[in-house]
C-alpha cells in the first residue's frame, strides 16, 4: 500500500470527523433553550403537494421576539401541513393556526426541563464521540493492515499517532460544544 492511499484514508477519516461534529452542531441547534430559533422547525419535514419537504422550503420562519416564532407560509393551503408537521415533531410547544400565519409561543423552561434538555444534549455529544472513534477504529485497522502489506512500521506508528491526536482533537471540540450548549440551556 502506497503513502499516498494511506494519507488519502486518513484525510477521508478527518471528513468522517468533520461530518460528525457538524452533525452535532445541528442537533445540537434544535434543542430548545426556552429562547424562540428560526432553527428548531425549519428543518422540520412538511407534506407539500404529496412530497415531504423541509419548512424553511415552503415558508418563512422568524423570531417575532424572544419567546415567539412566526411561520409565514407561502401558500395558506400548507397551514395544516404546517400545524400537522409541529405537532408531530413534539418540540414542546402548540402551534397557533390563525389562518394567516403559525405562532408558536415557547414558554419559559422549569429547571427539571432544562435538566432534561441538558441530558439530551449530552447524548447527542455521547453519539459524536462514538461516531469519532468508530472512525478512529477504522483508521486504524487500515494503518495496520497496511503496515502487514509491506507499508513501513515507524511510518505506521506514526500515522496511528495522527490519527489519535485527530481523535483528541475532536473529542475537545465535541466537549466545548455541550459546554456551551449546557450553559445556554442552563442560563434563565
Amino acid at each position: 500500500m502506497s503513502h499516498e492511499e494511506v494519507d488519502m484514508y486518513l484525510e477521508d477519516a478527518r471528513e468522517h470527523m468533520d461530518r460528525a461534529l457538524a452533525h452535532l452542531q445541528n442537533e445540537l441547534a434544535k434543542i430548545s433553550t426556552g429562547k424562540a430559533s428560526p432553527a428548531l422547525v425549519s428543518g422540520l419535514m412538511v407534506s407539500y403537494y404529496g412530497a415531504m419537504t423541509p419548512m424553511n422550503q415552503v415558508a418563512s420562519v422568524n423570531s417575532a421576539d424572544a419567546r415567539t416564532l412566526v411561520i409565514q407560509p407561502w401558500e395558506k393551503s400548507t397551514l395544516a401541513h404546517i400545524e400537522k408537521a409541529i405537532f408531530e415533531a413534539n418540540i414542546g410547544v402548540t402551534p397557533m393556526n390563525d389562518g394567516e400565519v403559525v405562532r408558536l409561543s415557547f414558554p419559559p423552561l422549569t429547571e427539571e426541563r432544562r435538566r432534561d434538555l441538558v441530558k439530551r444534549a449530552k447524548h447527542l455529544g455521547e453519539e459524536g464521540k462514538v461516531s469519532v472513534r468508530n472512525t478512529r477504529r477504522d483508521a486504524m485497522e487500515h494503518v495496520k493492515k497496511a503496515i502487514k502489506d509491506g507499508y513501513p512500521e515507524d511510518m505506521g506508528k506514526r500515522k496511528e499517532e495522527e490519527i489519535q491526536e485527530m481523535t483528541n482533537k475532536f473529542s475537545v471540540k465535541i466537549d466545548q460544544l455541550l459546554e456551551v450548549k449546557e450553559k445556554e440551556i442552563m442560563t434563565v
